[in-house]
């Protein structure tokens, strides 16, 4: 059974969705850091397919630093995510972060290329 997860990154804080067969199986903040999302993915979802996340000021290093954890990280764009997003009732991190695990999951998504670390 895979698991497909969402992340509705900020400065402090990352929202986390995990769900698996169309339902959500968790869902929580952590620290915005990709060491602490990745050992919080391989303890709650250890069969994750995909890891879906918005174009934003951290997207670049959290698209590398999850990669390097072995995570597979995929970027999308924002406006795209955004159309989808916005049918949610409540716009919210935790909201936002379960809409962006549904995309994944269905597979409906546009992955943007993410320049290399040492382009920045």
């Amino acid at each position: 059974m895979e698991e497909y997860i969402g992340l509705d990154v900020s400065m402090k804080e990352t929202a986390v969705s995990i769900r698996r067969e169309g339902k959500r199986i968790w869902r929580g903040k952590c620290a915005s850091d990709p060491k602490v999302i990745a050992e919080l993915i391989r303890k709650r979802a250890p069969a994750v397919a995909r890891i879906v996340f918005e174009t934003g000021p951290l997207s670049i290093w959290f698209f590398h630093a999850l990669q390097a954890e072995g995570m597979p990280a995929i970027c999308i764009d924002a406006r795209h995510a955004k159309a989808a997003l916005d049918m949610a009732p409540n716009k919210t991190d935790a909201n936002d972060a379960d809409g962006l695990a549904q995309l994944a999951e269905i597979g409906y998504f546009k992955e943007v290329r993410v320049k290399g670390s040492t382009a920045c």
